[in-house]
């Protein structure tokens, strides 16, 4: 597909789950069947190699394929898709953003280098040449608060300024005037915040989010996308319970039990049902138990039957 602009990404984009075979295989047959369903729930976007997608976890090959297969499938389809090149070492995600850049998406997602936390001018020197390496392909910057390095409005815009091939950003939102400064120092980039907070993020001027409630039905997210566009106010208070749900029920399991962000990912799939994905993440990684989400499923359909309809 031709290049997205930072104004083009937008919505409710839906991340891709790598299903796991009891061998540590990917089970590229259940992938496949992800993707189908992903495109036919005609979210504004689908995204691969991001956490829930364990990118850390993959070969070379793997990437490679993973890749190309969400390529030609939303090609085919006519589906924007952004695929995710991230990598702890800045040398390997560089290889990754030309292989992915040879295969067109609309934007590359990558990560900063996260051994040693990068400063300001390493951060535009990294960036500089990956937009060098994805030749016009605009670049979106995921950065979580896990990162080894959580950048702040004023470095958005240092970056922003610097390197023009940046078009997106993937972060964790914050209060009222985390918002106000990111409409003045990010403006021009595609803001995405958390899933959980697309309502507030829409009503506060962001753009949509990569969307782990999207994890849970990616065809509710979108309808949530929608209804932030036409009710605002009804949006805002399915997001009350959607916050309440997540806290109460999914995030113990981080807080509490250490099971880390890409479990949870897995989870809210399995709490869906919405595709054969399961739960197991690849080693060394614990994964939450497929019957903890069956066990949860009758009450999240109760709780949110905007995004779960039963």
């Amino acid at each position: 597909m031709r290049p997205l602009t930072a104004s083009e990404i937008r919505g409710n984009w839906a991340s891709l789950l790598l299903p796991i075979n009891q061998d540590d295989s990917i089970d590229y047959g259940r992938l496949s069947a992800e993707i189908d369903f992903l495109i036919d729930c005609r979210t504004d976007g689908i995204y691969s190699n991001g956490t829930a997608c364990e990118f850390f976890t993959q070969t070379e090959d793997e990437f490679d394929r993973v890749s190309t297969m969400v390529a030609e499938r939303c090609e085919s389809a006519g589906r924007p898709f952004e695929l995710g090149a991230s990598h702890t070492s800045p040398q390997t995600t560089l290889s990754r953003v030309r292989r992915a850049a040879s295969l067109r998406p609309g934007a590359i997602q990558v990560i900063l280098p996260d051994w040693a936390p990068v400063g300001d001018d390493e951060a535009i020197a990294f960036f500089s040449r990956l937009a060098e390496a994805a030749e016009g392909i605009g670049l979106v910057l995921y950065n979580p608060p896990h990162a080894k390095r959580v950048l702040t409005p004023p470095v958005f815009e240092k970056l922003r300024r610097a390197v023009p091939s940046l078009v997106g950003l993937k972060v964790y939102d914050g209060p009222a005037s985390w918002y106000a400064q990111m409409r003045d120092r990010a403006e021009g980039l595609s803001v995405f915040v958390p899933g959980q907070h697309l309502a507030t993020g829409v009503l506060q001027g962001a753009s949509g989010s990569y969307s782990n409630v999207a994890c849970l039905h990616p065809a509710g997210a979108q309808a949530w996308w929608r209804l932030t566009q036409t009710d605002l106010p009804a949006a805002l208070s399915l997001e009350h319970r959607v916050v309440a749900f997540l806290s109460r029920h999914v995030r113990p399991y981080i807080s509490e039990h250490g099971y880390c962000n890409a479990a949870c990912d897995k989870f809210l799939a399995a709490i869906g049902g919405w595709a054969d994905i399961g739960t197991r993440l690849r080693w060394p990684y614990r994964f939450i138990p497929q019957e903890e989400a069956d066990r949860l499923r009758p009450l999240a359909r109760e709780i949110l039957p905007e995004i779960l309809p039963s």
